[in-house]
């Protein structure tokens, strides 16, 4: 499948694909439809792809006007091609990547703060509703209108006790289940 910058600045350009099978690339109907929700709210807005993968959705968001986006992944090759696909989309000034384990950069000290915090982790190993959780104990992660999006198999899907978030929408695509969790204030 080939991975594509849907929209914006940097519409048509083909994104890299990380080599094996440790990444799932998100489909472009899922993606454009995510856009689509958010509309107008991703221009001037900081996001943090936490598991990145391809950098599929920090790159989507950037072409279409974020002002900034921390990419993260735990493995070399999805850095290395993260870095590569943002050269090639020329945002390398409006990025940043970071090698590491989601959990422990959720569990530390708060640097910055995002209006989204996109969550699609390997499947099947409830690594999504540990990350949510971390977000909710460290809630300034978050803008006060920030949002955390989750990107899932719908048979994972089950209702987290949140302290500071509520579940605002969620929609499905076939196999992807996309979920919308709002910052409380």
């Amino acid at each position: 499948m080939t991975v594509r910058v849907i929209s914006g600045t940097a519409r048509g350009r083909k994104l890299k694909s990380v080599p094996g099978d440790t990444t799932r690339p998100v489909m472009d109907r899922v993606k454009e439809a995510l856009f689509n929700i958010l509309a107008g709210d991703v221009i001037d807005s900081n996001w943090w792809d936490l598991f990145g993968g391809t950098g599929a959705i920090g790159i989507e968001a950037l072409s279409r006007g974020a002002t900034f986006v921390r990419f993260s992944d735990l493995n070399r090759a999805p850095v290395e091609t993260i870095k590569e696909n943002i050269e090639q989309c020329g945002f390398v000034k409006q990025a940043e990547i970071r090698k590491g384990d989601a959990f422990s950069m959720l569990s530390a000290q708060v640097d910055r703060q995002f209006e989204y915090i996109y969550i699609a982790p390997p499947q099947y190993q409830e690594m999504w509703s540990k990350a949510l959780k971390l977000v909710d104990e460290n809630i300034h992660w978050l803008t006060n209108d920030g949002t955390a999006i989750v990107q899932i198999d719908p048979k994972e899907y089950e209702e987290l006790e949140l302290n500071n978030f509520e579940e605002s929408d969620q929609r499905k695509y076939g196999s992807t289940l996309i979920v919308f969790y709002d910052r409380l204030n």
